[in-house]
């Protein structure tokens, strides 16, 4: 397959490809991943506080390396890698995609698994199916990952063909781009793909100068019922530490994994990263982890990863072996927006779902997906069904936003 002199290849593993090809397509203003120095000036366009291209460190290679190496995000798990290459003659990468053949709809928080059972009761096979994504990973980010070239709209539109013949050629039902960023939703949904609507709460930092700042913004009820949580989630003799690069140890991985496993164990029935994978992005990616780990009498009791990208922090996973009240929101939610204070950062993305944070300056925001199906009765359906869910998600966002925590003005 190829237009002109660009050819399209899948490959079945991400080290198949050179991490620096492949990071300069995924990362193109900062491929090192190297920390940025950070201005004191913040944009006051509210979109650019959610959708702000930076440094992504879900979209490196070292990340995606690691949740194949770890055996998390592997073919024996549902996660067959068929990441897309667009390269031209002289075999320079112009663009690529992460995609995955997927036999399941788990780890992936945009929820399809109604679709795939009236589909499969109308005797259709909704499995395998085309997911592109980062495994286990609800936070916006490209997914047409285009390198800046004079070539970038032709490589574009060659990718988005190719995930198409992709699909074809797998024989797979349907293609899924999940939490892409609107400039990829827009242009997929110009090119015949179904838009879906979602939404998270994200803390954007309106030019808080650090925690009181922020806590000056709120409502005076609000001002009080975090910092009466802040001070409550602490009582029983409890010590935070807060990690990154070369501070986070063996011991801390064991700590973290041991409160992950158990709390997933019993919110999930099956956590999906393995031990190794913290290994591995321990070895190769410290310097942007942030991990919030949490001590009684001496023992670790409790913990939160978060991932550093330029311009936001990125909650992930969180657990614990004691039950404190409101230490979740200490650890995941306040310490996050301290941290994205200190450095500046223009908002904290603490993952999917969850009102409770409303009440914590944590606002409604909008996510995206888009889909594609081999089937046009299945197509047919489903737009119907999307077109509806859109109506819905805009209204339950615009309700949201009428019960932010802010002081009114």
């Amino acid at each position: 397959m190829g237009a002109n002199d660009l050819n399209l290849r899948t490959i079945r593993a991400i080290e198949e490809i050179a991490p620096e090809k492949w990071d300069a397509c995924a990362n193109p203003q900062n491929p090192a991943g190297d920390l940025r120095a950070k201005s004191a000036d913040l944009p006051s366009d509210i979109d650019r506080l959610r959708f702000q291209e930076s440094y992504n460190p879900f979209l490196s290679h070292r990340f995606l390396l690691a949740l194949e190496r770890s055996r998390s995000a592997v073919a024996k798990q549902g996660w067959a890698a068929s990441h897309l290459l667009i390269e031209d003659g002289d075999g320079q990468l112009l663009a690529c995609a992460p995609a995955y053949l997927k036999s399941h709809s788990m780890g992936e928080y945009v929820f399809d698994q109604t679709w795939a059972d009236a589909y499969e009761r109308a005797g259709g096979d909704y499995y395998p199916k085309l997911q592109v994504c980062v495994p286990f990973t609800p936070a916006t980010g490209r997914r047409l990952l285009v390198a800046d070239t004079p070539r970038a709209n032709e490589a574009r539109t060659t990718l988005i063909a190719g995930l198409q013949a992709l699909r074809a050629q797998a024989g797979a039902s349907s293609s899924h781009v999940t939490f892409p960023t609107q400039e990829d939703y827009d242009v997929l949904g110009a090119n015949g793909w179904l838009k879906r609507s979602g939404k998270q709460f994200h803390f954007l930092n309106r030019g808080y100068a650090d925690f009181e700042a922020f806590l000056a913004a709120l409502a005076s009820r609000k001002r009080k019922n975090i910092r009466k949580e802040r001070e409550q989630a602490l009582a029983a003799g409890l010590e935070v530490h807060m990690l990154t690069g070369d501070a986070i140890s063996d011991e801390h991985w064991d700590a973290f994994f041991a409160f992950y496993m158990d709390t997933g164990s019993r919110k999930w029935g099956r956590p999906y990263l393995t031990r190794a994978f913290f290994t591995e992005v321990g070895r190769t990616m410290s310097e942007r982890i942030l991990l919030v780990m949490t001590k009684r009498a001496g023992r670790w009791i409790a913990g939160a990863i978060n991932f550093i990208g330029d311009d936001a922090l990125y909650g992930r996973n969180w657990g614990c072996i004691e039950e404190h009240p409101f230490l979740h929101f200490e650890l995941c939610y306040y310490r996050a927006i301290d941290f994205a204070l200190s450095r500046n950062m223009l908002r904290v993305e603490a993952g999917a779902q969850g009102e409770h944070k409303l009440a914590r300056g944590y606002e409604p925001v909008e996510t995206f997906s888009v889909h594609e199906f081999a089937d046009a009765r299945l197509s047919s359906a489903v737009e119907d069904f999307l077109r509806r869910e859109r109506a819905h998600v805009e209204a339950e966002i615009e309700i949201y936003g009428e019960h932010v925590p802010f002081k009114k003005s």
